[in-house]
This record gives structure tokens, C-alpha cells and sequence, in this order.
């Protein structure tokens, strides 16, 4: 049973997770064949958080309301349409509608899985469960990379876009047909005023206030920038080749599976163990992304091979520690506002995301082109420290308001 509720979720998020980054690696041809500039970009790759987060509030209360199987199945046709209209876009305005449809449809593969588990696994195991949940989004991370530049031999980014929307339109009937009903119909929470109550709840509440903050400058920092501008700093800032470029990013995405392991473990052997909530573990990893991201600002680590790898490597591994406060608020609430409560923090990340990568975008526009064609370093260094400010004020927001237990 346990099966039968994992792998088609897992698979569902592995393909939001490769439609989430696999811009960054075919960005120098949709430059090329679309004449985009950085900031155009931006905004044709954030299109897909916009819509995204559009859906988390009501998705929240549908998943309480319905269950997560019908909901993500219904909602992955639309992502598989959303491929299909990118794949065949004739201009900027139709791929923006096309990247704007995988996102809508996209939208519940992480917080179904998250509702599905609440349901169906012990409270106390689900920072494990969700940390294996995430390991399948790094996987379709992962497989955007090489994988995707190897597909690039064969066919070009529209047919790469093509299969995707058959694959997605696949995982829709998986979904559909192999997870079981969970309490065969509505949750009691059946009346709109009382769902919107409880999304009233949530945002009123102290505690996830407390926590929110730090939690979605950390996590929109790395969507926005694992999504697509490490892959136009690595060939612009270290100078790498677009085979090497992929290389780096396959390595990016691998750090990114063990970190959501890593951590996830992490945080379940130190709960059971000692005692030590989640947000405690989580807190120190966030720390130690913070510490990552100002090596690559100022360029430490821009300088030889090997350390570009481990830098980007590490910032990848540590922002994963970042989903980890989506485990310790699900606790902070009853079951039935599960769905809502990952939801809401959810939107917060996702339009945070939405107006990072395209105002990263908007800041390298503000520095001249190098005379290789290439952005310039100084842009992508304010734009990485504007993002890393962000956090710092989240952090110390969070230590301000300590007192809160999670």
C-alpha cells in the first residue's frame, strides 16, 4: 500500500522538478531561437511559479476537501497541455502561456504527496517520507541536466517539450488509477466558510509568522536560481562550455537528492532520538546555505574547477534543509488543515520565486552585455546579494522571535 501511494506522486514531482530547472540548461536556445534578453528570461521561465503560486491557496482547500488523488490527476492535464503549447510556440507571448500551464498544472505535485502522507503514514515519520518525496524531485532535477543536453543531439527543445507532455499526461492516469481512496469521499471540513476559516488560522498564527519568513527567502533563492541562473553563471562567470555547463548542473542536481535525504534522515533520527524538532535541524542548514551563497557572490570559489563543482554543490546540498519547517508547521496543526498549511507557505515561496528569477533578471540587464555576449559578473553579484539580504533579514527575524517551540 505504501508503494501504491509514493512512486505516482514521486513520479509526478519528478516531472514539476525537470520542468522547474530544465530552462537552465536549454536558455542559450530559446536566446538564440527566440531573441530573448536576460530579463525577458527571467520572466518567460518565472511564468511557471506565477501560476504555480496562484494555486496553492485554493489547492489547499480542494486537497482537504477532496483528496489528493483526483485533484493532481485532473490538474496534470493541464501541465501536459502547458507542454504541448511550449513545445509548439511560435513567439515569446505563446511560450510564456505554454510555461504558464505546466506551472498551474504542476502545482499539487508536491503538496498531494504532502496531503497523501499525512494521511496515510505515522506523523513522526514524515519529515522521512517527505525528505524521500523531495529525492524524486531531485531526480527530475537531475535528469534536466545531461540527460536533457544528450536528448539535444537528437531532437531540439520542442521535441524534448513533446515528450514531456506525454510523460505528464501518463502520470495524471497513474495517479488516477493506482492510489487508493482515503475515507471514500469529502473531508468533514465540507462548508467554503469553514475551509477559508482554517487557511484564516494559519495566517494569523504567531508561529508560522515566526517561521515563514527565513523559511521562503531560503527556498524561492534556490528555485529561482537552481531553475535557471546557475546555468548563465556558469558560462559566463566561470566560463565553462555549455557540455560543461550540463556537467555542473548534473552534479548541482545530485547534491540536491542527497541533501533532501540527508536531511531528511537527519531530521528524523534527531527527533526520535533526541528530541530535537525539526525547525532546529533545519535552521542550521539554512545557515550554512547563507554561508554558501556569499563564497559565490564574491567569487572565492570562481577560480579553479573543482571548487566551482563542491561551491555549487553545497549550495544545492544545504538549501534542501529548507522544506524541513514544511514538516515541523504540518505538526503545529490538525491533520485536516495539512493540505493548507503546506499550501500557504507554499505561496509565499512560489511568488517570492515568481519575482526573484525575474528581477535577478531585470538587475544583470542593468550591466552591458560582455564583449562575448555573455551578462555581466557584477550583475549576477547584486542580483545573488540582494537575494542573500533577503534571508538575512528572515534569519534575523527568526531569532528575534525564538520563543517559538517546533
Amino acid at each position: 500500500m505504501a508503494l501504491r501511494v509514493f512512486i505516482p506522486f514521486a513520479l509526478g514531482y519528478f516531472l514539476s522538478y525537470l520542468y522547474r530547472v530544465v530552462n537552465a540548461v536549454i536558455a542559450p536556445d530559446l536566446i538564440a531561437d527566440m531573441g530573448l534578453d536576460a530579463s525577458a528570461l527571467g520572466l518567460l521561465t518565472a511564468a511557471y511559479f506565477l501560476t504555480f503560486a496562484a494555486a496553492q491557496l485554493p489547492l489547499g482547500i480542494l486537497l482537504d476537501h477532496y483528496g489528493p488523488r483526483r485533484i493532481e490527476a485532473g490538474l496534470l492535464v493541464f501541465g501536459a497541455l502547458g507542454a504541448a503549447v511550449f513545445a509548439f510556440a511560435p513567439n515569446t507571448e505563446t511560450l510564456i502561456i505554454g510555461r504558464a500551464l505546466i506551472g498551474f498544472g504542476v502545482s499539487a505535485c508536491l503538496m498531494a504527496a504532502f496531503k497523501s502522507y499525512v494521511m496515510w503514514f505515522p506523523k513522526e515519520r514524515l519529515a522521512l517520507i517527505n525528505g524521500f518525496q523531495m529525492m524524486a524531485g531531485g531526480l527530475g532535477a537531475l535528469a534536466a541536466t545531461q540527460p536533457v543536453e544528450a536528448m539535444m543531439d537528437f531532437t531540439d527543445w520542442r521535441g524534448v517539450f513533446w515528450i514531456l507532455a506525454a510523460l505528464t499526461l501518463l502520470s495524471a492516469v497513474m495517479i488516477y488509477y493506482m492510489v487508493p481512496e482515503h475515507g471514500g469521499g469529502r473531508h468533514p471540513d465540507a462548508k467554503l466558510s469553514d475551509a477559508l476559516g482554517g487557511v484564516k488560522t494559519i495566517f494569523t498564527s504567531a508561529q508560522f509568522w515566526r517561521v515563514a519568513p527565513w523559511c521562503v527567502f531560503s527556498q524561492a533563492t534556490f528555485l529561482s536560481v537552481q531553475g535557471l541562473w546557475a546555468g548563465p553563471w556558469l558560462r559566463d562567470v566561470a566560463s565553462l562550455s555549455r557540455a560543461e555547463v550540463a556537467e555542473h548542473l548534473l552534479w548541482v542536481a545530485t547534491a540536491m537528492v542527497a541533501g533532501n535525504f540527508v536531511w531528511g534522515v537527519i531530521a528524523d533520527r534527531a527527533q526520535k532520538h533526541f528530541g530535537l524538532r525539526p525547525m532546529v535541524v533545519s535552521s542550521f542548514g539554512m545557515a550554512c546555505f547563507l554561508v554558501v551563497q556569499a563564497m559565490i557572490i564574491t567569487q572565492l570559489t570562481a577560480t579553479q574547477p573543482e571548487q566551482i563543482i563542491i561551491t555549487w554543490m553545497a549550495f544545492s546540498f544545504f538549501a534542501t534543509a529548507g522544506i524541513l519547517p514544511y514538516a515541523a508547521l504540518s505538526q503545529m496543526f490538525p491533520a485536516a488543515l495539512a493540505g493548507r498549511v503546506n499550501t500557504s507557505i507554499n505561496l509565499l515561496v512560489f511568488v517570492i520565486a515568481f519575482i526573484a528569477q525575474w528581477a535577478i533578471g531585470a538587475i544583470i540587464d542593468l550591466w552591458p552585455h560582455t564583449s562575448t555576449g555573455g551578462y555581466a559578473t557584477q550583475g549576477y553579484q547584486a542580483a545573488f546579494a540582494t537575494m542573500l539580504g533577503l534571508q538575512i533579514c528572515g534569519l534575523v527575524w527568526y531569532v528575534i522571535r525564538h520563543k517559538v517551540r517546533l
